[in-house]
């Protein structure tokens, strides 16, 4: 594994061998959050791939902007990855409106796009994401004497311990100098995010075409981030995607279903041959009719 830094955004690399495939997270993620992903890229008996775990722009040791939108993320992300192209994308959440930009916008950049439960449309009402950034923003990290105190600090806001540990992966601590005690630091720009959850729940227009390269869709059946009302947008702007909904599965997909989300991915980079139905008790996955022309039809989790 190697960290780079080039244009102010920092990376993780992982796998030296095949093509490369580049991840983008959600708000409030880290490059390192798909580390188990690549990892399984990078092994097995069949193709290998090398990834380039991103920390994107305002978050984890990437380099904090005056101004936040998807516009800019795609801008910044094909400047970084313009070495490496063509490539394959993957993108969650924030991370997938970032990627869908890019792809219109610069297809000459990408091979293939993964869109991980996130739809190119705007969603009205971040309750979720509202609820998170007030119990970050108002936490009293000035005189915090460990993590767990933090933990215990917000599990009332944040009742969901996996969410909780997921928030305070950003709280960072520092040695102070000259005798101080430690202090405690947020590595996202909270100020910059908080101001602009309208425009992170939104969709820019992009100024391109349609994304004419294949793209597949993985969705958590169990969140409301792909919905069948959805469905015109998707097809307008990536008319070669594939829909897999999964069972009982959140907005956090690649975490919370890596037996079915890797060999999804694998398959799809290695060719995109028909994906076949995983054989696992713990989830199952529901797959839309292809209409004409391969496009997608959302299937709805109701």
């Amino acid at each position: 594994m190697t960290f780079t830094r080039s244009e102010g955004l920092h990376s993780l690399k992982i796998g030296d061998r095949g093509p490369t495939v580049a991840f983008c997270h959600g708000v409030f993620g880290q490059g390192k959050n798909w580390t188990t992903i690549a990892k399984a890229l990078a092994t097995g008996d069949g193709p290998t791939y090398q990834s380039i775990l991103i920390d994107m722009p305002n978050h984890g040791r990437s380099v904090w902007t005056d101004s936040l939108s998807y516009h800019q993320m795609a801008d910044d992300l094909a400047e970084f990855l313009e070495p490496y192209a063509p490539l394959s994308l993957v993108g969650h959440s924030m991370g997938g409106k970032a990627v869908m930009n890019l792809a219109i916008r610069y297809p000459h950049l990408v091979d293939r796009l993964v869109v991980v439960d996130m739809s190119p449309v705007h969603y009205h009402g971040v309750r979720q994401f509202n609820s998170l950034v007030d119990a970050m923003v108002t936490l009293d990290i000035a005189d915090l004497p460990d993590r767990r105190t933090a933990e215990e600090r917000i599990s009332e806001q944040v009742p969901d311990p996996s969410v909780r540990q997921f928030l305070l992966q950003n709280l960072h601590r520092v040695q102070g100098r000259n005798g101080t005690g430690p202090s405690w630091f947020w590595q996202p720009n909270l100020q910059l995010i908080a101001g602009n959850l309208d425009s992170l729940a939104g969709w820019e227009e992009p100024n391109g075409v349609p994304f004419e390269k294949p793209v597949l869709w993985i969705g958590g059946a169990a969140a409301d981030y792909i919905l069948p009302e959805y469905s015109d947008a998707m097809r307008h702007w990536f008319p070669r995607a594939r829909l897999m909904m999964l069972k009982g599965v959140g907005h956090w997909v690649h975490s919370e279903a890596p037996e079915i989300f890797i060999p999804a991915v694998r398959r799809f980079l290695d060719g995109g041959r028909a994906l076949a139905r995983p054989q696992t008790p713990s989830a199952g996955v529901v797959e839309p009719r292809p209409r004409a022309g391969g496009a997608i039809e959302p299937v709805s989790r109701r």
